[in-house]
C-alpha cells in the first residue's frame, strides 16, 4: 500500500483500487483537458455525456447486461430502493419475500407499508448464519416478485445457488457482491445495488432493470422521481446525477475490464476469501460465524471467545494499520470485508497478524 494508506476492511463506503484513485487524482482539476472538475461540470455537457454513456457501455460489457435490460444511476443508495421497488413493481398488491440478514429484513420491513408482504423463508431461527433451502418455497400464487439480499454484508451470508421463484420475478439486492463474480442477468427481473460497497464513492445505487417491468400505470401516491420510467425514460438524468459518483464507477469499470473482467475478479476474490477462511478453520482463537456452505467471499464475520476479546482485537489491528475490522453495532465481533479492491496481500497481512496475536494471547 502506498501514500501511507491503511489496509481498509470497511463494509461502506469502502476500498477502491489505487489505480483508480490515481487515476481521479490526475485528472482531478483538469478532466480531460476540459478545464474543469467533474464536481464541476454540467451534468448537461458533451463531456459528461460521454462519461455516463461509457460507464453504462462499460458496465453493459462487464456483465453482458442483455438489451431488454435498462441500466439506471439513482441517488437515495440501496436503502431508497426497499420503498422503490414495492412501488413500482406491485400490480397485485403483492410479493415474497426471503430473510437472510439485516438488510432483506429492513427491505421485507419497508415493503409492508405498500401491499401483503409474505415471509416465504427466513433464517432468523440461527441468527442468520446460513441460507434456507429455497428449492421449493410457498411461493404465492399471486406474487408480483420475489426479493433476496443476495449477499448480507453484516452476517456474511450468501446464496450458492438462486431460489426457485416458479416462474415469479426475482428482484435481488447485489450490493455487497456486485460485480465481484460472473452474473447471468437474465436470471433476474432486477439486480440493484449500492455502489459504495464495491464500485465506488457512496450516494447512488444501480439498477438493472427488465424493460417490460417498467410500469407506466403507478398508483398516484408513488412521486415522480421515485418511478423507474422517471429514470429510465431521461437516461438517469431526470435531475443532476450524482455525477462524480457516476465518474469514478465509470473509471473502476474500465479498471475491472483492463485486469481481465468479472470472472479474472471472480478467481481472486475466491483465493483472497481462502486465505482468511483456512486461517479461521485453523485457529484455536478466532471463529467465523457461518456455515461454511453458505460463506461470503466478500463479508466474513468472526469472533472471539468474549466480546471483551474482541474488542481488545480490534484496537491491536487499528494500531497495526488495520481498519475498520469491528463488527457491525447489530452482531459486534469482528468482520474483515475484502472487496474487489483489497488486494490479496492485505489479507495475508492481516492473517500474518491475527496469527501471531493468536500465538502470544491465546491462554487456551
Amino acid at each position: 500500500m502506498k501514500y501511507g494508506r491503511v489496509y481498509n476492511f470497511s463494509a461502506g463506503p469502502s476500498i477502491l483500487p489505487e489505480e483508480v484513485l490515481e487515476s481521479v487524482r490526475d485528472n482531478l482539476l483538469n478532466y480531460e483537458g476540459s478545464g474543469m472538475c467533474v464536481m464541476e461540470m454540467s451534468h448537461r455537457s458533451k463531456v459528461f455525456q460521454q462519461i455516463i454513456d461509457e460507464a453504462e457501455q462499460d458496465l453493459r460489457d462487464l456483465m453482458n447486461i442483455p438489451d431488454n435490460y435498462k441500466v439506471m444511476f439513482i441517488q437515495g443508495g440501496a436503502t431508497l430502493q426497499f420503498a422503490m421497488l414495492p412501488m413500482n413493481l406491485m400490480k397485485n398488491g403483492v410479493a415474497d419475500y426471503i430473510v437472510t440478514g439485516n438488510w432483506s429484513n429492513k427491505a421485507y420491513k419497508e415493503a409492508q407499508k405498500y401491499g401483503k408482504i409474505n415471509l416465504v423463508a427466513t433464517s432468523k431461527d440461527r441468527n442468520f448464519s446460513y441460507i434456507p433451502d429455497c428449492s421449493d418455497l410457498p411461493i404465492s400464487e399471486d406474487a408480483d416478485y420475489v426479493y433476496i439480499c443476495e449477499n448480507e454484508t453484516i452476517h456474511g451470508t450468501t446464496f450458492q445457488k438462486l431460489p426457485n421463484t416458479k416462474g415469479k420475478i426475482l428482484v435481488s439486492d447485489q450490493s455487497s457482491m456486485f460485480l465481484s463474480k460472473p452474473c447471468n442477468v437474465s436470471d433476474y427481473g432486477v439486480i440493484y445495488g449500492g455502489v459504495q460497497k464495491n464500485i465506488g464513492p457512496a450516494g447512488m445505487v444501480i439498477v438493472i432493470m427488465r424493460e417490460d417491468l417498467i410500469r407506466e400505470d403507478l398508483p398516484d401516491y408513488v412521486p415522480t422521481y421515485m418511478s423507474y420510467k422517471t429514470h429510465a425514460d431521461n437516461g438517469s438524468m431526470y435531475n443532476t446525477p450524482n455525477c462524480w459518483s457516476i465518474y469514478v464507477c465509470g473509471q473502476v469499470f474500465k479498471y475491472l475490464k483492463k485486469i481481465g473482467g468479472l470472472e479474472a475478479m471472480d478467481k481472486l476474490n475466491q483465493e483472497k476469501a481462502k486465505i482468511l477462511y483456512d486461517f479461521l478453520d485453523e485457529s484455536k482463537m478466532f471463529k467465523g460465524t457461518v456455515e461454511k456452505e453458505f460463506r461470503s467471499l466478500m463479508n466474513v464475520p468472526f469472533v472471539t471467545a468474549s466480546a471483551e476479546t474482541d474488542a481488545e482485537v480490534v484496537a491491536a489491528t487499528k494500531k497495526a494499520g488495520f481498519d475498520n475490522l469491528k463488527g457491525h453495532k447489530s452482531v459486534g465481533g469482528l468482520r474483515a470485508s475484502i472487496y474487489n479492491a483489497m488486494p490479496k496481500e492485505g489479507v495475508v497481512a492481516l492473517v500474518d497478524f491475527l496469527r501471531q496475536y493468536e500465538k502470544e494471547n491465546y491462554k487456551g
